[in-house]
């Protein structure tokens, strides 16, 4: 789940009784809906593409991770290009760009295809998704943005619900011999139709004096993220080379040289890719780390768990995806409580509690997964599954606020969309690991007959790992401020405010 990049959303005082920013509303929810059930409607296809395409497992891995990886790359500068160019414009080369790379995605002749469109998909996706919220911001006046707000988080919630049912139903169904192919082919519709209203309904506006581009920064993020990930997900497979470890140290090298470079641009012109003086805020160093790991854990979890359900237990795909119901409801009422009634009495403790809850969901699926083995039924995941919701729930819903709330006013917009960059790159070496965590204790030449119980012992080792992961997560949680809802100005002010050396934008007709 990701929101989106608000660094420069300014705020116009749009005409009221402009019927048409409903339909501009409209169309870009309906954007952000594809991207978020893009991602979730994929995971629970996984196993089918696997099988039909005869992918391997490095990359049935890509395929997840090279979404992640080049929409986390491309996030900031996605947002800078709106505020230079117009966001109209680039969020419609954006949903144009993403109904092209859907289209590819579903008509791939082979994995190598599928995995280069998903990553095409994803730097589309970072075209696109930061114009949302800045189009808005562009649209409405102050005193409706509440409403339209409220509106967005639910179809948040209902793209994370609807995704995984989604997926499972277009693949189950089999629509016209496709197989998993719909899952893609049904954005091409959707993409037209938002690109034909979109250039209709949708207004111009741009930042006047809008940061600069930093695309060596990018490179740079690009690079340390793929040596790091590629070694991880062929590793296995390859028998872990010497070249593999070097590169997954100079990874750390080209970081380094990152920090030094983004010291230097931002001292020469101001617009740094990465703004390094937010770090030395320590609830926002900790809350990123938070947002990384989570992410981490995140990766891990989803991808393991599709292919323990539907490859190791040999579950149908609509099933997998009708036993995932009770965490995805979990996870939407959860959040809507945390944030409206727990966080303001109890503060950061909630977030703590939310951790630790979704452990102890890990860890009751953990016993479960061991105890029935190959037995297991869906009835019997219901409660883990719950657990593990409502924990995850208290936990992303109130984050952002708290990582924002100690953030200078004037950086609060480009802190919040490196929030949403490095969740995405955490989700990305969450996929990598799964090389490591879940294919590394399963033997590379199995028996049909022992493919099951190799599934459910790496199935199991890998939630050891994310139950670990979700403690780390709970002691770095220690440095967030203990009452991050009290300066929500410093979050929700980012929507309200133009960036330091911004005027009020400008709307163009």
């Amino acid at each position: 789940m990701h929101s989106t990049d608000i660094a420069h959303a300014p705020t116009p005082e749009p005409a009221q009784g402009d019927r048409r920013r409903w339909f501009a509303l409209a169309i870009v929810m309906t954007a952000a809906f594809m991207d978020l059930v893009d991602v979730t409607i994929v995971n629970i296809a996984v196993p089918s593409i696997q099988r039909d395409e005869g992918a391997t497992f490095s990359q049935i891995q890509w395929i997840t991770a090279g979404y992640a990886l080049a929409f986390a790359a491309g996030l900031v500068t996605g947002g800078r290009l709106g505020d230079i160019h117009g966001r109209k414009r680039v969020f419609l080369v954006g949903i144009g760009g993403f109904t092209v790379a859907s289209a590819l995605c579903g008509l791939a002749l082979n994995p190598e295809m599928l995995v280069a469109s998903r990553i095409l998909q994803g730097a589309m996706a970072a075209l696109m998704v930061p114009q949302v919220l800045s189009i808005v911001h562009a649209t409405f006046p102050a005193h409706e943005r509440g409403k339209v707000f409220g509106l967005f988080g639910a179809i948040v919630g209902l793209g994370a619900v609807s995704g995984p049912l989604l997926g499972a139903l277009l693949t189950e169904w089999n629509l016209f011999g496709l197989e998993w192919r719909p899952i893609f082919l049904i954005n091409l519709p959707v993409g037209v139709a938002a690109l034909v209203l979109g250039s209709r309904f949708i207004t111009e506006s741009k930042a006047p004096r809008a940061l600069k581009l930093d695309l060596p920064g990018v490179a740079l993020v690009t690079l340390a993220l793929l040596m790091l990930l590629y070694p991880l997900t062929r590793g296995r497979e390859l028998g872990w080379p010497v070249w593999g470890h070097v590169s997954m140290a100079g990874a750390f090298v080209v970081f380094a040289a990152l920090v030094a470079y983004e010291r230097a641009k931002g001292a020469r012109d101001g617009s740094p890719l990465i703004e390094l003086s937010l770090f030395r805020v320590k609830s926002f160093a900790a809350g990123i780390a938070v947002q990384t790991v989570f992410g981490v854990g995140l990766g891990v979890f989803f991808l393991v768990w599709t292919l323990y359900m539907q490859i190791g237990l040999g579950w149908s795909a609509l099933r997998a995806g009708l036993t995932g119901v009770p965490f995805s409801v979990a996870v939407s009422v959860a959040a809507g409580v945390s944030v409206q009634q727990l966080v303001p009495r109890f503060g950061r403790k909630v977030l703590q509690a939310g951790a630790l809850v979704m452990a102890a969901g890990v860890l009751i699926y953990l016993v479960e997964a061991d105890h029935y083995g190959l037995g297991i039924t869906s009835w019997q995941m219901a409660l883990p599954l719950a657990v593990m919701g409502v924990g995850m729930g208290l936990v992303v819903a109130p984050l952002t606020d708290a990582v924002l709330s100690e953030v200078p006013r004037e950086h609060a917009g480009s802190a919040s969309g490196l929030i949403n960059t490095v969740q995405q790159m955490g989700n990305a070496l969450g996929l990598g690991l799964v090389s490591v965590v879940f294919f590394g204790v399963i033997d590379e030449e199995l028996a049909p007959a022992e493919v099951g119980p190799a599934f459910v012992d790496g199935f199991t080792h890998a939630l050891g790992w994310v139950a670990a992961v979700l403690g780390a997560i709970f002691l770095l949680m220690f440095a967030l401020p203990k009452r991050p809802a009290q300066h929500v100005e410093g979050a929700a002010g980012a929507a309200e405010t133009p960036a330091a050396g911004e005027k009020e934008p400008e709307l163009v007709p």
